[in-house]
C-alpha cells in the first residue's frame, strides 16, 4: 500500500518531498532526475534515477507548470486569437499553428473573439494577463476600442512576441495574403464568361472586413464599362443563415443576377441552398464564387469554385515566425506574403443570354 495514502482523507497533490521520501533519496536529486539534468552535469546513478521515477511514477507526480515557467522563464505555452469559432476556415489555421507546436514542444491557448469588441476586448485582456511566450492574432482587430489598442500596446511594450495572420500597419510579425489581386482574377473570369448582372454577398460584422473583395469587385466593373449597382450589394452576416437569406432576397429580383460573389464559402453555401430552393440550377442559371476554400468546398455538389489560400501553412509560417522571435526579440519584423490562388471547380459557367 502507497504509505502516503490516508484511508479517510482526501488525497493531497503529491510533492517532489513525497517523491525524495518513497525514492530515499534527497529532493535535490529527485529535480535533478524530473529536469533532465542527470545527463553529464550531475552524477546519479542509473540505479538512483530509476527509483526516483519508479516513486514519480507510484505517486503520480506531475511536476508544477506554474513553478517550473518560473525557474525557466516559459511557459511553453502560446496565446492564440481567433475571429470566429463557427467557421471551419479560421481552424484551419489553428491547426496548422498546432501540429508545428507540436513538434516544437508548444500548446496552444486558444481563444475567440466571435467577431464582438467587446468580446475581443476581454479574451485579449485575458490572455494579456496569463505566462504565455507568444501570441498568434488571426485577422486584426476590426474595430478595436481604446481599451484593446492599450492592452496591445503594453503587450508590444514588454515585447511579447506576436504574429498577425492578416494584413497590419502595427510593427509586428506578419503573415498575410493579397486578396485583391485574387478577386481581380475572379471578376476577370466571370467578366469573361460574359456576366454583367454579377451580385456581391457581403457577409461582415464591420464595414471594413471584406473591403479587399468589395473594392476590386466595383474597380472590375468600372474597368469593364459597367455600372456599380448598390442593390446587388447585399450585407448581412457571417453565418450560412446570413448567406442564404441574403441570397434568396437577391435572387428573388428581377432582372435576376447571372453570378454571385460571397465574401467567404460559408456564405457561398448559403447562395447555392438559396438557388436550389427557388429552382435555379447552378451553374447553367447561376455562378457561385466564394473564398477560403474550407474542406466542405471541395465535397458539396457542386463542387464549389473558390480562392484557397491554404490556412494551414499560413497556421506553419505563423509558428516558424513566432519561434524565431521567441529565440531572437530583436530581429527585424518580418512581413510574409503567402501564395494565393483561384480554384475553378463546378458552381460557375458562361451567363446565359437574353434569349436562353
Amino acid at each position: 500500500m502507497n504509505p502516503f495514502i490516508r484511508i479517510g482523507y482526501p488525497m493531497k497533490r503529491p510533492t517532489q518531498v513525497d517523491v525524495a521520501r518513497l525514492a530515499g533519496v534527497s529532493r535535490a536529486t529527485v529535480s535533478y532526475v524530473i529536469n533532465g539534468q542527470t545527463n553529464g552535469r550531475v552524477n546519479i546513478s542509473p540505479e538512483t534515477q530509476q527509483r526516483v521515477l519508479d516513486a514519480v511514477a507510484e505517486l503520480g507526480y506531475v511536476p508544477d507548470a506554474q513553478a517550473q515557467a518560473l525557474r525557466s522563464g516559459s511557459t511553453n505555452t502560446l496565446g492564440v486569437l481567433i475571429p470566429d469559432i463557427h467557421n471551419p476556415h479560421f481552424w484551419q489555421y489553428v491547426d496548422g499553428i498546432e501540429h508545428a507546436a507540436q513538434d516544437s514542444g508548444y500548446r496552444l491557448l486558444v481563444s475567440s473573439t466571435s467577431l464582438d469588441p467587446k468580446h475581443e476586448q476581454n479574451n485579449l485582456k485575458d490572455l494579456a494577463q496569463r505566462r504565455i511566450d507568444g501570441l498568434i492574432v488571426q485577422g486584426f482587430f476590426s474595430e478595436p476600442s481604446k481599451t484593446t489598442n492599450q492592452i496591445f500596446k503594453q503587450l508590444l511594450k514588454r515585447q511579447l512576441p506576436i504574429v498577425v495572420i492578416g494584413q497590419t500597419r502595427a510593427q509586428v510579425d506578419t503573415v498575410w495574403a493579397d486578396y485583391r489581386t485574387a478577386t481581380n482574377e475572379v471578376m476577370t473570369y466571370l467578366l469573361s464568361l460574359q456576366h454583367q448582372r454579377i451580385g456581391f454577398i457581403y457577409g461582415v460584422k464591420h464595414p471594413m472586413l471584406g473591403e479587399d473583395r468589395l473594392t476590386p469587385y466595383k474597380g472590375n466593373l468600372v474597368k469593364a464599362g459597367l455600372p456599380i449597382d448598390e442593390s446587388l450589394i447585399i450585407n448581412c452576416g457571417p453565418t450560412i443563415e446570413d448567406g442564404y437569406q441574403a441570397a434568396y432576397e437577391l435572387l428573388s429580383r428581377s432582372p435576376r443576377v447571372t453570378a454571385v460573389i460571397a465574401i467567404n464559402d460559408l456564405l457561398a453555401m448559403g447562395v447555392l441552398r438559396a438557388a436550389a430552393d427557388l429552382g435555379i440550377h447552378v451553374p447553367s442559371q447561376l455562378s457561385v464564387v466564394g473564398f477560403d476554400d474550407i474542406t466542405m468546398a471541395n465535397y458539396i455538389i457542386p463542387r464549389l469554385t473558390t480562392v484557397s489560400k491554404d490556412p494551414a501553412k499560413f497556421g506553419q509560417e505563423a509558428m516558424r515566425l513566432i519561434l524565431a522571435r521567441i529565440q531572437e526579440p530583436d530581429r527585424p519584423v518580418q512581413k510574409i506574403r503567402m501564395p494565393i490562388r483561384f480554384i475553378v471547380r463546378e458552381t460557375t459557367g458562361p451567363a446565359l443570354s437574353e434569349h436562353q
